[in-house]
Formats: structure tokens, sequence, C-alpha cells
């Protein structure tokens, strides 16, 4: 199993430097992790029907190379580690080239709705998860996973 988003980058985007927003970046990784929502079986209508959501908990950007007006972007997913409410998941944001331009770490957290508070995964949404994960236990971790923010003292 594998996730994959496509975007563009849009003019409203762009902005005094010429290329994508900061903020832009992270409005993509955003819509992204709705389309990831989706495909683990989490749509508009199985949310209000399972009374059940993700929130975002934590996330780390990093931004590696500029993105244009109208340029092609591509978001892909590799689940990192998972519990029975929790998802640690690694996006990857390429361009048209390939390239990877941005990185988002992000902690994700399942929601009952009904009672405003974590909940395990609904045993559909599980499954999903199980299906991502044996697709995933393989792969090596990013080279930006568990990055820190600080100066390095020389």
């Amino acid at each position: 199993m594998s996730f994959r988003y496509q975007e563009r980058v849009r003019p409203e985007w762009v902005d005094y430097n010429g290329h994508m927003n900061d903020a832009e970046y992270a409005k993509v990784f955003s819509l992204a992790v709705d389309s990831f929502m989706d495909d683990i079986g989490l749509d508009e209508k199985s949310r209000n029907s399972l009374n059940y959501t993700i929130f975002t908990l934590e996330t780390h950007l990093c931004y590696l190379q500029e993105a244009h007006v109208g340029e092609e972007l591509t978001v892909e997913l590799q689940l990192l580690d998972d519990d029975a409410k929790r998802l640690h998941v690694f996006f990857v944001m390429k361009n048209s080239a390939g390239i990877e331009i941005a990185t988002s770490e992000q902690m994700l957290m399942g929601m009952d709705t009904a009672e405003g508070r974590p909940a395990p995964f609904p045993e559909s949404v599980a499954a999903n998860i199980e299906t991502l994960r044996n697709a995933h236990e393989h792969l090596d971790p990013p080279k930006q996973v568990g990055r820190q923010i600080g100066i390095k003292k020389r």
C-alpha cells in the first residue's frame, strides 16, 4: 500500500520572494493529511458515521528547495510507527523532476468526535493502517526524522 497526493503551486501561494511561501508548504502537507485520511477509510462520510477523525499533534517541517507557481508537487508518506490511537508519519514533497523540496514529520492522533477525546482507530481503519505498516516496516527511516532545531556550538 502506498499513498500519494498531488497538487500544483497556486499563484496565491507565491510570496514576495517569488516562490511558495513557507506557510503554504504546511498547507500542502495538511491537504495531504486530509487525503491520507480518505485513503485509510476516514473520508467525510466515514468520519460522520464513525464519529471519528484524526488531529495533528505535532509537526516538523524542513524546507529543502523552492517551489514556483504552476509547479507540480507530489507528496508521499512513510508510516514510521503506530499504536492503537497514534500514527508517526513522514511526508516527502517532491517537484515534477522528482527532487525532494520539503519534508514534514508528524504525529497524528485518532479522536472520538462524540466524546471529544483520543480513541483507538475504528476496526476498518486499523486494518488499513496494518496493511500500510506491513508495506513500510522494512523501509529505512528518512534522514530528517527526529531532527532538532538548534545552532551547533563550535
